[in-house]
């Protein structure tokens, strides 16, 4: 359900928990601080065109996923899309995550949340939907024995894998000495309006 204002402001805190929790595990690996978490979400309080879905299970936050105008974005987001002449970056939403504790997957929340924010696109006149993907190597040491990419997800709700939009984040990984940020290279997914 899409939380804003003082509803949003109250659920910041679990759903800081929740993405340092979530993005612990492999491909991200991000070694989280939810005082950091905290004041990052912030951002969707403020940002006009701000779109936050949380999900509850048992009166706790399980889950949530956000979306911001590219326009109000960093500009590691915003350059690929600046930079490259197919793309008007006034028309495209940033979905910024998606997050869900392991135990609730596979129960439709992921569809939900796509659905939400794609709606949330049409509802500001955004045709295009846009997110990235960090890139790990198929040999990383910390990959699970039975990981799965969600590339068959994306492509099925009808986003295109992007090469040619690529940009890097930063964060420390698990297990980094000192807690030093470096740089992770993300790769880009778009979906056009009418994409099935």
């Amino acid at each position: 359900m899409p939380a804003t204002g003082e509803a949003l402001r109250r659920a910041l805190p679990d759903l800081a928990r929740l993405r340092a929790e979530v993005f612990r595990a492999f491909p991200y690996l991000y070694e989280g601080d939810p005082a950091y978490e905290e004041r990052y979400l912030h951002t969707y309080l403020a940002a006009p065109g701000a779109f936050v879905a949380l999900a509850h299970a048992g009166g706790r936050v399980v889950g949530a996923s956000t979306a911001l105008p590219l326009s109000q974005e960093t500009p590691e987001v915003r350059r690929p899309f600046e930079e490259n002449a197919e793309f008007r970056p006034s028309e495209v939403l940033y979905l910024g995550e998606s997050v869900l504790l392991p135990e609730y997957r596979g129960q439709g929340a992921g569809h939900r949340f796509f659905d939400l924010r794609e709606a949330h696109a049409r509802a500001l006149g955004l045709p295009v939907t846009a997110f990235c993907a960090v890139q790990r190597p198929q040999d990383h040491p910390a990959r699970p024995a039975a990981y799965r990419p969600l590339d068959a997800f994306w492509r099925a709700r009808g986003y295109v894998e992007r090469p040619d939009l690529q940009t890097d984040m930063s964060w420390p990984d698990v297990g980094e000495a000192g807690g030093e940020q470096t740089p992770k290279p993300m790769r880009f997914w778009v979906r056009k309006a009418g994409s099935a």
